[in-house]
């Protein structure tokens, strides 16, 4: 039986988990603010001025622009092929299902320098080369999982007597799935494509593969690092790439709690 002891214990361990992972963040997006470029503690006053230098630098943009762009990309190719793979899954019954999705899920559990290896190599291999789809091709790998996650999840928690009850009133495929398929897993995809993007912004590994001459705000902070320059432009970057990965995680987290269906209701 649960005491009250260790329902305190269970909350300060929660506190002391969620404070050791966040701290160091919101340190960091502190010093974003810094008027100093001198990084120490305490901050004695605060300024806007590094986001303005970051904006106005062209590496910066140029680097924030990719990371968009193949962001977006590979969310659109995860939702597509993440999506048909949870539905064949799903439907349908074959020797070695389970393999496959276990094939499906295994290049979320490896590291991305080895996924990224594996993927330069067969680049080279094909005499491929280097461009803004190699780096779109690499994060798709790992997005696919997302969205196969999401939706295969959201499958499974619906019953199969919505559809046939669609079915069996006279509704034709396209009619099923507008009202009945598409509302359940609406909320679903919403949530595996904020998530799919959010993973996608802040990979660092299978870019750096990749990528070639290309540069996404990963790589951009991790050489200006390196290198020890401009640090507080750095940590500028740094503040957006947190929110941009932050906010569809938590947007996501509160969509797979839903269902599009019962909202609708």
């Amino acid at each position: 039986m649960e005491t009250r002891a260790t329902r305190i214990g269970l909350r300060i361990a929660t506190v002391l988990v969620i404070a050791f992972l966040w701290i160091p963040l919101l340190i960091i997006m502190l010093y974003a603010f810094n008027s100093s470029s001198i990084q120490s503690w305490p901050i004695s006053s605060y300024t806007f001025h590094w986001f303005r230098d970051a904006w106005h630098d062209g590496d910066v943009r140029s680097a924030l622009w990719l990371s968009a762009r193949v962001g977006l990309l590979a969310t659109g190719i995860a939702l597509v092929l993440g999506s048909a793979a949870a539905f064949a899954i799903h439907r349908f019954r074959f020797f070695g299902r389970e393999s496959v999705s276990f094939l499906l899920l295994l290049p979320l559990a490896l590291p991305g320098i080895i996924t990224g290896m594996a993927l330069n190599s067969a680049y080279v291999f094909a005499g491929v080369s280097f461009s803004i789809w190699t780096i779109v091709t690499g994060h798709a790998t790992f997005c696919v999982v997302v969205v196969y996650n999401n939706v295969l999840a959201r499958l499974r928690r619906t019953s199969p007597s919505l559809i046939e009850a669609s079915m069996d009133l006279g509704a034709d495929g396209w009619q099923t799935f507008r009202f009945v398929v598409w509302p359940v897993l609406s909320t679903a995809l919403i949530a595996g494509g904020l998530l799919a993007f959010a993973l996608s912004f802040d990979e660092v590994i299978v870019t750096t593969f990749t990528a070639g001459a290309q540069t996404t705000l990963p790589i951009f902070i991790l050489d200006k690092i390196q290198r020890g320059q401009q640090l507080p432009i750095v940590n500028a970057v740094v503040f957006v790439v947190i929110l941009a990965t932050v906010v569809p995680v938590i947007i996501s987290q509160r969509l797979t709690h839903e269902s599009g269906l019962l909202r609708r209701r």
